[in-house]
């Protein structure tokens, strides 16, 4: 792969079927856990229809989408920015390892600073996916002190 082969950039409705084939792939990865296709297909497509929301970045090679990640934001009162949270990173297995999520998290970077008023990037990780802990230290992330609940209206 060179720079001219690979374009990071922001994902569109033509996106949405590969975006949502990630995450589908993403969540059994990890979780072992099947989503309904049509309901993360919608999701995806609502969040590209509604950039308040936030947004997709895709990694593409020679206009194939191989990877992936959402951001969405959180408003932090006790520092006057936003967090923005990557959220839904896929990169397919046969493009692993070879930089992608690098690049893609360094366009977050990029556009955070443009808007100016981001304080951090947070993003959170199945506890067993070591593979990929590894990964976001090497980026200069740090795990925290915080524990997540959550709660799951069903």
């Amino acid at each position: 792969m060179t720079e001219q082969t690979l374009a990071i950039r922001p994902a569109t409705l033509n996106d949405a079927q590969a975006l949502a084939d990630f995450n589908s792939a993403m969540a059994m990865e990890t979780e072992h856990m099947t989503l309904a296709p049509e309901v993360i297909l919608a999701g995806v497509r609502n969040l590209i229809t509604n950039p308040h929301r936030g947004f997709y970045l895709v990694a593409e090679v020679e206009d194939k989408v191989v990877a992936s990640l959402m951001v969405t934001t959180e408003w932090s009162d006790w520092r006057n920015g936003e967090f923005w949270w990557v959220q839904s990173v896929y990169v397919q297995a046969a493009w692993r390892r070879q930089g992608l999520y690098t690049r893609l998290y360094n366009k977050v970077k990029q556009l955070a600073q443009q808007q100016g008023d981001v304080c951090g990037f947070r993003l959170y990780v199945e506890q067993d996916n070591h593979i990929a802990q590894q990964t976001y230290k090497q980026v200069g992330m740090a795990e925290t002190h915080y524990k997540l609940f959550e709660e799951i209206d069903a």
